[in-house]
């Protein structure tokens, strides 16, 4: 399969223009197929009928009326799925229960040939804070036993699934970046206030923007394939194809925008077990890329794949090329993602900024005034290159996408038939509109008017709601530590020895003036404190006699020796950082009897936890936390004490998890145990000494106690640096 984009029109799909442009000046396309199965996508199929759904409104509300009418089977493939979000917030009125869990053992119930398959990606750990707690007992085990919860764990570590398809009798299908969760559903007007835009639990949810596509006809039944393939590989069964003959599922209140369409349906799935690895949608945008002649329009979510930038870079460089639209979110969800995904975002944006003068490429965000300080979430996955190629789907614009999770986009190409590309186009209009404030026919005319897809945002602009200019831009600092998209963003495997290697030997890059900043930067800190200590409340307040009368009860009790080990037995249970425990455990007892007893507590901790594995089983542990636990059991029951050494040091999990693991896979008690204590006993020894040093410093304040205090931390990070390195030399990586 090809990654480089053929931009000769190699793939068939360019030539030179058939001389007739339609009335937004847009030339027409050759009528040579772009679409390649076994190339670019799986397979290519006749649609009936082809709708475009545009926010969750309207996704959503179509769904419960298509399952409405399902005869024999629903499947569901999602990243996230939660039993608690109602499809129809305001109220769907059809006599069913609200709720999706409900709503679906409802249909069930009153049909007794439809059964129900729900797959959802199999690392909801990961993501706890933000999902459906035990997402297997209310989707599972208490509904219907037709409506069957599985999770997908069929990809290689690190991977998700990442599909959001659902079919209905193979007679309608629905495709897109819209999982069926909380948190997605919202209007187009995406009001600041929403009252039907609310989390399950009470809280508000900010404006969401994304995109489905639904067909039936052939197109929705190789889409059942597609998710009875998928089911089997992750549970092992094969489900039987429903008897679809006389079925209708297709919502009758569902606009068609297009009839009598064939639709390609690309795929990307990563090398698993016997199944070799899908890079058809890579090869799809390549492809399309290298065959635009005059305008390429995007919405995503991210953008940081690399051969995606190097593509347009080389288009953008062309005396001639197409003009380049970008649609983005202002900002990423959280810290994490600004310091990866951001990052790599604005790095790829800087490339093709370079590339290209501003009439040539441009990248937005949707801003709405109202919204004040929130912004619109584009969420989208969606592609139209001169009206003649449209794709939508669930694969983003970053390197995982285009090799590393399953993805499943649906793609429409024109042939030259100007009905198809008045209707990719109409969809192009709709979004433009729906961004900035106007109508699609406002939209329409302004291109007609100005030639450009560019100049056409430009003309529509208005304080009120527009595309506003989107420069994502990354501190200095960050770009010269932050790693290559190849560990943050992997379109394969990552191997974990790469990954230690560059945590242990990654040496930033900075300049001289920066390191000394940095040196200027400490110094002052620790000057600050000791003015602060001095001249203000904070030294009453981290008096040495304030400590000792906060502590003094617990310290002076006859039990506390019961207490202390009690608490971290109890805290290992409920997850509580072992780190924190430790802490807490110096500041309370002192440097000596303190550590003994975090050496004492943490491995009774560990000793519960172990034991709690063991009783509920590999079995229960993968079903509650996922198959990825399942190898890292393998690793751990392989190697031994080494492996239980190296967990603790280089920790690729919380403490707690790392012994539930340990105690369903075949170590034995022993290894476990000696590994806990050979591999807690630096950090300990570490914690003990820089707290004692910190207290000393709290109690007499002063240049020469920060010193030491700077020393005694210099010295751990240094320790356990070698200690890292020891590792490595050892062979004895972090299990995957």
């Amino acid at each position: 399969m090809a990654n480089k984009a053929q931009s000769t029109g190699e793939s068939g799909a360019s030539g030179e223009a058939a001389g007739r442009a339609d009335e937004t000046g847009t030339e027409a396309r050759d009528p040579g197929r772009l679409l390649v199965p076994g190339r670019n996508c799986w397979r290519i199929e006749k649609a009936s009928r082809v709708a475009f759904l545009v926010d969750g409104e309207d996704y959503f509300a179509a769904v419960r009326a298509a399952a409405r009418k399902a005869r024999h089977s629903i499947h569901v493939l999602g990243w996230d799925l939660d039993s608690r979000m109602k499809l129809v917030p305001e109220g769907a009125d059809d006599g069913l229960p609200e709720e999706l869990g409900d709503f679906f053992n409802a249909l069930v119930r009153r049909n007794r040939s439809l059964c129900i398959r729900l797959l959802d990606w199999d690392f909801a750990m990961l993501y706890a804070t933000d999902r459906e707690l035990l997402p297997r007992f209310k989707l599972g085990w208490q509904t219907h036993r037709r409506v069957r919860f599985e999770l997908d764990g069929a990809h290689p570590v690190g991977a998700s699934h990442h599909q959001k398809v659902v079919v209905i009798d193979d007679t309608v299908a629905f495709v897109g970046g819209l999982d069926l969760t909380h948190c997605r559903w919202d209007t187009s007007a995406h009001r600041r206030e929403e009252p039907h835009r609310r989390h399950p639990t009470g809280g508000d949810c900010p404006p969401f923007h994304d995109v489905q596509m639904a067909v039936d006809g052939a197109a929705a039944a190789a889409l059942g394939e597609l998710a009875r393939e998928r089911w089997r590989r992750a549970t092992g069964h094969a489900p039987p194809p429903p008897d679809g003959r006389g079925v209708d599922a297709w919502p009758e209140a569902l606009h068609v925008d297009l009839d009598d369409a064939e639709v390609g349906i690309a795929r990307t799935e990563p090398p698993y077990d016997e199944h070799e690895g899908v890079q058809e949608i890579k090869a799809l945008h390549l492809d399309a890329i290298g065959a635009a002649r005059r305008q390429m329009y995007f919405e995503n979510q991210y953008f940081s794949a690399d051969s995606v930038a190097s593509a347009l870079v080389d288009r953008l460089r062309e005396d001639d090329g197409p003009e380049v639209a970008m649609v983005s979110r202002l900002n990423e969800s959280g810290w994490l993602e600004e310091y990866t995904v951001g990052v790599l975002r604005a790095r790829l944006h800087r490339r093709l900024r370079e590339s290209a003068p501003p009439s040539r490429y441009r990248s937005f965000y949707p801003h709405i005034a109202a919204l004040g300080d929130s912004f619109v979430n584009v969420h989208a996955k969606v592609f139209v290159i001169d009206d003649d190629l449209l794709t939508i789907g669930s694969a983003n614009l970053n390197n995982r996408s285009m090799g590393f999770d399953t993805e499943c986009n649906l793609v429409i190409e024109s042939r030259g038939e100007e009905r198809i590309r008045r209707a990719i186009r109409g969809l192009r209009h709709r979004l433009l509109a729906e961004h900035q404030g106007v109508t699609p026919a406002a939209a329409a005319a302004a291109e007609a008017r100005t030639g450009s897809l560019l100049a056409t945002i430009d003309s529509l602009h208005s304080p009120e709601r527009s595309l506003e200019p989107l420069e994502p831009e990354v501190p200095e600092s960050a770009d010269e530590w932050i790693p290559e998209g190849r560990y943050l963003d992997p379109e394969k495997p990552v191997e974990p020895k790469h990954l230690l290697a560059l945590v242990s030997s990654h040496e930033p890059t900075a300049s001289l003036l920066g390191r000394g900043l940095g040196a200027v930067a400490i110094l002052l800190f620790f000057v600050g404190l000791a003015v602060l200590w001095r001249w203000t409340d904070l030294g009453d307040w981290l008096a040495p006699e304030r400590l000792a009368g906060l502590v003094t009860g617990i310290r002076d009790m006859p039990s506390a020796p019961v207490v202390v080990l009690g608490g971290f037995v109890l805290g290992s249970v409920l997850v509580v950082p072992v780190t924190l425990m430790i802490a807490a455990s110096v500041l309370v007892f002192g440097p000596v009897l303190g550590a003994i007893y975090a050496a004492g507590g943490s491995l009774l901790g560990a000793g519960a936890t172990y034991a709690l594995g063991r009783f509920f089983g590999r079995e229960t542990l993968r079903r509650l936390a996922g198959s990825r636990l399942d190898r890292l059991s393998r690793a751990l029951a392989r190697r031994g004490i080494l492996a239980v050494v190296t967990v603790r040091i280089v920790p690729v999990a919380p403490f707690t998890i790392i012994n539930l693991i340990a105690g369903a896979s075949h170590i034995s008690l022993r290894d476990f145990l000696l590994g806990t204590v050979i591999g807690l006993a630096p950090g300990i020894l570490g914690a003990a000494l820089f707290i004692d040093r910190m207290l000393k410093a709290i109690r007499d304040p002063g240049p020469g106690s920060f010193l030491v205090l700077g020393l005694v931390l210099v010295a751990i990070v240094v320790a356990m640096a070698l200690l890292r390195r020891a590792v490595q030399r050892s062979g004895q990586t972090p299990p995957d």
